[in-house]
């Protein structure tokens, strides 16, 4: 699992490496580029997050459970959760016209934002260990902290679009 989790970081890194800085013999990117590039690499780990976390809320709601994919799904959310602080240093975007949900404080705050990271990484990964044991009630009674790892960040640094 640390191997999947692993090759999972290597490939968004690399990822990131070539979104945030193309390769071009002679121009250097603009720092409205790097603010593009950066703010879609950011939305691109957040569609991870999201890709991994709709089959976990929808055995909440009732779809069939399947403690495997739960267990995978929240490993995967879990080793993703801690690029997340390091997605919003690479390039502080505030000041160009790129598409974003961020709120400044996440630039205010870094301390606060990546303990929030944090904290979504050890609710993922306590969700992961819960599901592992392939008890229904427990993995679903177990989802409420991991939503909330998610909710909470999104309260105070995400716009509200509720």
């Amino acid at each position: 699992m640390i191997k999947k989790a692993l090759v999972l970081v290597s490939a968004l890194a690399m990822l990131v490496s070539g979104t945030l800085f193309p390769a071009s013999a002679q121009d250097e990117p603009t720092p409205a580029q790097i603010a593009a590039a950066a703010a879609e690499t950011r939305q691109s780990v957040f569609k991870l997050l999201l890709f991994n976390l709709v089959p976990i809320a929808g055995m909440a709601r009732g779809a069939p459970f399947d403690a495997a994919v739960a267990e995978k799904n929240a490993r995967n959310i879990a080793a993703l959760a801690p690029m997340i602080p390091d997605l919003f240093s690479a390039a502080d975007t505030r000041d160009f016209d790129v598409e974003t949900e961020a709120l400044d404080v996440i630039w205010e705050n870094p301390t606060e934002f990546a303990a929030k990271a944090q904290a979504l990484m050890e609710a993922a990964g306590t969700f992961a260990d819960v599901a592992a044991g392939g008890d229904r009630a427990a993995t679903l009674g177990a989802f409420r902290a991991l939503g909330g790892g998610c909710g909470n960040c999104h309260d105070d640094f995400r716009v509200d679009n509720d």
